[in-house]
């Protein structure tokens, strides 16, 4: 089944906040870890404890023994919320994915609820100032990026990872701009706040670290917990949802949630957190050096993405494979094994990396990171002549490109200096000539001569063109 079967009414995302609801009711206690109850020892909530997935559950009991009971009763109903700060998501949101990917290999239905409304308020959650305001344009732009990327996601994944076995649960997009439009603050405030008490929601975490810094707490961001609240109950009374889905950060505010559905109506509702994944140096995954690796093509292309996973160190492979991948865990121990007799084969790594380029990318990003990898590390004449433009450039994201008429007896010096990639003068003649200059990974140290079909020129009308170790410039050649 295809993109079509993704069924979506809007898009984009948030979610987030902090402690621990400060409630009588003993049940709110969370340990540290995820256990499973008896009747989940072979079912969805051990598997997904057992790749470390989950990492906390609440209520305690009831999610300990109610939980996996409601789990194996039938098809369930489970959200989870994205960020449209930024214009696309970053491998740090993709465990959140994958994780709503498993509850649908199962049967169960999922909601991927994005915050077009409270985008527009902030997540205060592990923020030592207010978030800049997002126009509601910049917002409206942001959704339609992710939007495409998770439907993407979930597509590659019916495609390339779900082997028919068992029916897939159905997948909604949905953005909560939908559900607030209407509303006027003096309705919603009257509707939903007067559920809401300011000793607990003044205990957060969040609030607390706010309102001790220099800045201090603006009111907007203080109702954000309100917001992520009533999501969940909207998405329970339309949806039918019992069960969300959230990072560690999220904590409290799925905690809200459930203190606002148990007031209003009285009904179980459930909470499970996913854990933040960090690398072995302790940065937020995708995050290091600030700079984040993006799930759609435009800032990160297939490549840079497979190469990004392909360079984990060793530690961290057998860990990411487990989280990011859906190979058998009988299958990684095996792949380990390999690995660890033959290390310099690195089987783990580009399985790793293979298995997320495809689920993000699809199969053809995935070949494309493959070519790209034999053209720049393998010099790869045959894997050039392969690539799009798209690709070269995408390989290439610094390097100059450039259309040019290939006129009659164009020479190698020629071509360097209609891009510019060599000074004018006797200066550059003596680059060519002390072999500074290769053309598709082959050193051209001849000044004058003449291009050659094939050689210098590939069969798709592209040059590869590098000047020292790091110059790269790119020539499309048009034909007079």
């Amino acid at each position: 089944m295809a993109a079509s079967m993704v069924r979506s009414c809007c898009y984009v995302s948030r979610h987030g906040s902090s402690c621990l609801l400060r409630r009588t009711r003993t049940f709110l206690t969370l340990k540290s870890k995820f256990h499973c109850s008896p009747p989940a020892l072979s079912g969805l909530l051990f598997s997904l404890n057992k790749r470390g997935i989950l990492k906390e559950s609440f209520p305690e009991n009831a999610a300990q023994d109610q939980l996996p009971r409601l789990l194996q009763s039938g098809a369930q109903t489970v959200y989870c919320g994205f960020d449209p700060t930024a214009d696309s998501l970053h491998v740090g949101n993709l465990l959140a994915i994958i994780g709503l990917l498993h509850f649908r290999s199962a049967g169960h239905h999922v909601l991927a609820v994005l915050g077009g409304a409270t985008a527009q308020i902030g997540d205060p959650s592990g923020k030592t100032s207010e978030r800049e305001r997002l126009s509601a344009d910049t917002v409206g732009e942001n959704t339609r990026n992710i939007r495409e990327s998770i439907q993407r996601i979930f597509t590659n994944h019916e495609l390339h990872f779900h082997d028919g076995s068992r029916k897939l649960g159905n997948v909604t997009v949905l953005n909560n701009l939908s559900w607030y439009k209407n509303w006027g603050v003096v309705g919603f405030l009257s509707e939903a706040g007067r559920h809401f008490r300011m000793g607990t929601m003044l205990s957060r975490h969040s609030v607390q670290s706010r309102l001790r810094s220099a800045d201090g707490m603006s009111l907007t961001e203080f109702t954000y917990q309100v917001f992520q609240a009533y999501d969940f109950h909207h998405l329970n009374q339309i949806y039918g949802c019992k069960i969300q889905l959230g990072g560690t950060d999220q904590l409290g505010n799925l905690m809200s949630g459930h203190e606002y559905i148990h007031k209003v109506t009285g009904e179980e509702v459930y909470g499970l957190t996913i854990p933040l994944v960090t690398s072995s140096v302790g940065d937020k995954l995708g995050k290091t050096a600030g700079n984040a690796v993006w799930l759609n093509r435009d800032k990160t292309s297939p490549f840079e993405l497979y190469q990004f996973f392909l360079r984990q160190p060793d530690a961290s492979v057998e860990g990411y494979l487990k989280l990011f991948t859906f190979v058998p865990l009988a299958e990684i121990e095996k792949l380990m094994e390999q690995q660890r007799e033959d290390p310099s084969k690195r089987l783990a790594h580009k399985r790793l990396a293979a298995e997320v380029t495809k689920l993000v990318h699809g199969k053809e990003g995935l070949e494309s990171a493959k070519r790209c990898t034999n053209a720049l590390y393998h010099s790869s004449v045959q894997a050039l002549e392969e690539m799009s433009d798209e690709e070269l450039q995408e390989l290439f994201r610094e390097a100059p490109f450039q259309e040019l008429l290939l006129e009659p007896g164009t020479t190698v010096i020629d071509a360097c200096r209609k891009v510019n990639a060599i000074p004018d003068g006797p200066r550059g003649y003596r680059m060519v000539a002390d072999g500074a200059v290769w053309l598709n990974h082959k050193r051209a140290d001849k000044p004058e001569q003449v291009l050659i079909p094939k050689l210098h020129i590939l069969s798709n009308g592209l040059t590869l063109l590098r000047v020292g170790k790091r110059n790269f410039y790119i020539i499309k050649w048009l034909s007079l």
